[in-house]
């Protein structure tokens, strides 16, 4: 049998390891499944025939180079940073690699050695990289055969809760990692393209310039700037392209009331906040405002950020529970981001039946035969479980179907990749929409950048 290494069982495995075991009796697979946790491991194995399960600590080189060497391609979901350790392991061992995540520096630093060894390290397969990657790419190389002309590209992706399990008034529960979303947009300016102008939005601002997106059957919903929409112009070859942009969706007044904790300086990562570990929830609020012995915390928030009482930002404040004097924080040495991360789990925990949904849309502008144009594509993916979540299908499938494609010799690449030429997107986003991963486009009127979608 065929032995296929996945390396990490962490929540975006389940539907990946599910694929690949339904897979295993036709293509005659044996599925090893390696984690720190031998129990994690298991639970994701199921007692498959064709799977087994074992312990790896990633940082034991002779387990790791055992592991890898008796194995036919390797599949590593762990951190992104962790990458590498596998990387220089299947060089040397003459294996085929596949990762979800943005291919990194050292890995690309290997690309000539991965050539001439004839084998292909795919990066960026999952979903966001990955998916859109490939459903853009499509497009992009059906226009231009057309003889089209791009003149915008905009792109959006979120990870939000289910409508049937939407149940508080942000709209939102967390589906995937807590942290990055409280520390969303640090880092530096967001950097985009607009009518052949670049834009720049600091992060103090950009949760107030926000685009409106609609999508059939879900509504409506807003999206912000990404930090560095610019790298795509070489990876889709769209270097004079007049608007190109990419945002994360969430639903319709989520920013504009998120804007409020990045105003008091609640998503700080970059220093401890004192006695944090006894502190309530009540007086980590109040310590980002002005002392005054007469007003209430309350009062003294809506004053300075201006805040009606009546404003449903304010009813969104109170559902956190941000002003409980009786809730401790119980996080020694934290900082602000972490603090807010934790209050925010008591509220957007997602519950025991709760489902979540992915949400991506592009969108296309062209000219061709002298008229404009545009196409617009979206995609909802909603979960089934908490096992198989939207997540775990969106990012484990292609990582699966490309691991098995490259397995078979249909995808012949050589290098360090990511998915974007025909060869590797058409297989695969065919398979995607055999296990429900749809894009549906339809041509709209061609708006370019449209200044009357933006709010703020």
């Amino acid at each position: 049998m065929r032995n296929i290494l996945v390396i990490g069982a962490g929540k975006s495995s389940s539907s990946l390891i599910t694929y690949l075991l339904s897979k295993s009796f036709s293509e005659d697979l044996h599925i090893t499944v390696a984690d720190f946790s031998l129990d994690l491991a298991k639970s994701k194995i199921l007692n498959h025939i064709n799977g087994s399960a074992i312990a790896l600590d990633i940082f034991n080189d002779i387990e790791r180079s055992k592991a890898i060497k008796n194995t036919a391609i390797v599949i590593s979901m762990l951190p992104a940073h962790l990458h590498i350790n596998v990387a220089k392991d299947c060089l040397k061992f003459g294996k085929n690699m596949v990762t979800a995540s943005y291919v990194s520096k050292e890995m690309i630093a290997l690309d000539e050695e991965v050539t001439k060894k004839g084998l292909l390290f795919m990066n960026e397969i999952g979903l966001d990289p990955g998916i859109d990657h490939m459903s853009a790419m499509q497009i992009i190389d059906n226009i231009r055969e057309e003889g089209g002309k791009m003149l915008l590209f905009e792109s959006f992706c979120g990870g939000l809760v289910a409508p049937e399990s939407d149940t508080n008034l942000w709209n939102y529960k967390f589906t995937w990692n807590p942290r990055n979303v409280v520390l969303a947009g640090q880092g530096g300016a967001s950097k985009f393209i607009q009518e052949g102008t670049y834009k720049y939005i600091p992060y103090h601002k950009l949760f107030r310039r926000t685009e409106i997106l609609n999508i059939d059957g879900y509504g409506k919903f807003e999206a912000y700037s990404n930090r560095d929409s610019l790298k795509y112009r070489d990876i889709y070859g769209l270097n004079d392209i007049l608007t190109l942009y990419r945002g994360t969706i969430r639903r319709v007044g989520f920013s504009k009331a998120w804007n409020i904790f990045v105003q008091l300086g609640m998503t700080d990562d970059s220093y401890i906040i004192e006695n944090s570990d006894n502190m309530s929830y009540r007086e980590f609020t109040n310590s980002f405002l002005a002392y005054n012995p007469n007003d209430s915390v309350e009062l003294k928030l809506r004053h300075y950020l201006k805040i009606d009482q009546d404003d449903i930002i304010w009813e969104k404040l109170l559902e956190l529970d941000i002003f409980n004097p009786n809730k401790i924080v119980g996080l020694k040495n934290a900082t602000p981001a972490q603090i807010l991360e934790k209050i925010l789990k008591d509220s957007w925990t997602l519950e025991e039946n709760d489902k979540d949904m992915i949400v991506m849309q592009h969108l296309f502008g062209y000219e061709l035969n002298g008229k404009k144009q545009q196409i617009e594509s979206s995609m909802v993916c909603i979960g089934d479980n908490q096992t198989y979540t939207a997540m775990a299908k969106t990012v484990g499938l292609p990582v699966a179907i490309a691991t098995l494609k490259i397995l078979n010799g249909e995808i012949s690449a050589k290098g360090v990749k990511i998915p974007v030429t025909k060869e590797i997107y058409e297989p695969i986003l065919k398979e995607l929409e055999e296990n429900g991963i749809i894009f549906k486009n339809k041509t709209v009127s061609y708006l370019g950048y449209n200044p009357e979608h933006v709010n703020g």
